[in-house]
């Protein structure tokens, strides 16, 4: 039997479409069908200026935004070979952090709630609260904050609000134990998790799969150590809070168990720059910019670690003040992909407890 699941069914993140062929209740292939969201992101890169993009690339994946910005600003100051304020590139790191955060905690919430859990997602939301203050009182934004900007930030943070951040992840360390404690060893959460939607190193390797998905299968890959960005290289290093998660049996429950420990790793690397901000003198935040900003010919590729993995900006520049390609290399692409592997073999009643743990955003997949 044939059945389609979406493209409007409750069981996904936005518009996907699955098309599965079952034999009885059991899965023997599933074909994600993706495109229903395309706006053609890439298309409209190359008729924007550089600093337009950035409004763009913060919404094809709407919970990592900020993150998002970062990989086109980077790019683009690479190949202009502009230096950054120390204290920018401190302001970058804790906001991408507190992006982090939120993001995670979305899914979170939200993973239970497929699997009929609905208290803990409320109590996501009350830390998602906390984080979301500080970002909007910094950016403006809630979710597309539109504050990076080539050669730093927008302007500089309100006065007091290193204090309010730090009173902010105080909270929510403080409240995380009430999430977790819905979740970890919960006996329902276990039987639908264990040993469910087993997804191996290799098949990650062989579909792009990256972030937490990736780690909890084994692959001990995290650009913030690995080609370190921002001030990630002093984070990562031997005297840095900075750690890489990962779980080697590749199920629904290792994700979660990712998910959630990176949650902790986030907080301490946002406290972490939250000392190194309280310690520098005062300073700008951006670089001075011409009217016109052009970028010199050649190419570059600039990846940065998203909340979602691997999160990357192809840049070809002619010499123009629009770029002639900036292709995107999405995280949830290859994420989605994989549920050709990995559901096949299991029954219905766990393929959204599959699809779940996949912490994918559509937008993220179409583009």
């Amino acid at each position: 039997m044939v059945l389609n699941i979406g493209p409007q069914h409750p069981a996904t993140h936005g518009v996907l479409r699955l098309k599965v062929v079952l034999d009885g209740e059991r899965i023997v292939t599933a074909e994600p069908v993706i495109g229903y969201m395309h706006r053609g992101a890439e298309k409209l890169f190359e008729v924007r200026d550089y600093r337009q993009i950035t409004v763009l690339a913060n919404r094809h994946d709407w919970l990592s935004a900020f993150s998002s910005e970062l990989g086109v600003v980077l790019g683009v100051e690479a190949m202009l070979g502009m230096e950054v304020p120390e204290r920018a590139v401190w302001l970058r790191t804790l906001l991408a952090e507190l992006n982090r955060v939120l993001s995670h905690l979305m899914f979170l919430g939200s993973y239970p709630l497929e699997l009929g859990a609905i208290t803990p997602v409320f109590y996501a939301f009350r830390e998602r609260e906390e984080l979301q203050a500080v970002m909007e009182e910094a950016s403006g934004g809630r979710m597309h904050y539109m504050f990076n900007r080539v050669g730093g930030l927008k302007e500089d943070v309100p006065a007091g609000w290193l204090g309010r951040v730090a009173d902010a992840l105080a909270a929510v360390r403080r409240r995380l134990p009430d999430l977790e404690s819905m979740l970890v060893g919960n006996e329902i959460l276990l039987a639908r998790t264990r040993g469910v939607g087993v997804l191996d190193r290799e098949t990650c390797l062989g579909y792009g799969v990256s972030g937490p998905i990736a780690r909890a299968s084994g692959l001990d890959l995290d650009l913030r150590r690995d080609a370190p960005y921002l001030a990630y290289g002093e984070l990562f290093g031997p005297a840095g809070p900075g750690r890489v998660v990962t779980r080697s049996e590749g199920d629904c429950l290792a994700r979660l168990e990712v998910l959630l420990e990176q949650v902790h790793v986030s907080l301490d690397l946002a406290d972490a720059c939250l000392d190194r901000l309280r310690s520098l003198p005062p300073g700008p935040v951006n670089q001075r910019l011409p009217k016109v900003l052009k970028v010199p010919e050649g190419e570059r590729y600039t990846a940065t670690e998203n909340p979602l993995g691997l999160n990357g900006y192809y840049l070809v520049s002619r010499g123009e003040k629009t770029p002639w390609r900036l292709k995107l290399r999405s995280a949830s692409f290859g994420n989605v992909q994989v549920l050709t592997e990995v559901l096949p073999g299991c029954v219905v009643a766990d393929m959204v407890a599959v699809l779940g743990s996949m912490f994918f955003v559509v937008g993220d997949v179409d583009k």
